[in-house]
């Protein structure tokens, strides 16, 4: 069964997300703060997926993410952002980033888009 880590600084939407990806057959985890996703990580296996929210309090997503990709964590991330805008899934991608998708969210689209990264 694979599992998933939410990163996303609003708890209802993770609250949310967790019980739609367990209802699919994913395990899941979820964290409010960048400093939260790396200890984590750290006193946990590794995780499948990640899925990164852009804005967080502290440091944001794309610090996570470059610090993750030097790490050479092995997770597949997905960003998750209400920021969808064209630079920052450029930019994303640029940073390692396996997959982007907008807020609001289709569940529908999500699900594809995790199934595709793990995939690769």
């Amino acid at each position: 069964m694979e599992s998933i880590l939410i990163v996303d600084d609003d708890v209802s939407l993770c609250t949310l997300l967790s019980e739609e990806l367990k209802e699919v057959g994913y395990t899941t985890d979820y964290v409010t703060q960048a400093e939260s996703a790396f200890e984590f990580l750290e006193n946990k296996k590794e995780v499948d997926i990640i899925l990164l929210d852009l804005k967080l309090p502290g440091n944001d997503g794309f610090y996570i993410l470059k610090k993750l990709k030097e790490s050479g964590n092995s997770s597949k991330i997905i960003v998750l952002t209400a920021y969808a805008d064209v630079k920052s899934a450029m930019d994303s991608s640029r940073l390692g980033a396996d997959g982007f998708i907008g807020k609001p969210y289709d569940l529908d689209e999500l699900i594809i888009t995790i199934r595709s990264v793990l995939q690769k």
